[in-house]
């Protein structure tokens, strides 16, 4: 039996017209730190084409125990608890796996 294929994180993230610039600031600093981490495979970040105060963040990590260490890791309780998600007025995330060929 093959081991499962990896963990894409697809997050939406909405914020105020006022509250996006400072967002987008924050987010090489994110997306380097996530990368860096053991089982983080891939950290992307769409804006909006619209102007609209929407982010979406595609993210891969290897498995569930990566997910979760991402979510414990200094930088994300810093940077995502306690300076983003305060600002963010709604936010949809989904962990989708691939499905592998039968």
């Amino acid at each position: 039996m093959s081991a499962p294929s990896p963990i894409t994180v697809v997050a939406r993230w909405h914020v105020s017209a006022q509250d996006l610039e400072w967002l987008l600031a924050q987010m090489p600093e994110l997306r380097q730190r996530t990368l860096a981490e053991p089982g983080c495979l891939g950290y992307d970040v769409f804006r909006s084409v619209t102007g609209a105060g929407e982010l979406l963040l595609l993210e891969r990590y290897t498995d569930d125990d990566a997910i979760a260490a991402h979510r414990r890791s200094a930088h994300y309780q810093e940077m995502v608890v306690k300076r983003i998600l305060p600002i963010v007025s709604d936010r949809k995330v989904e962990l989708l796996r691939a499905i592998e060929d039968t």
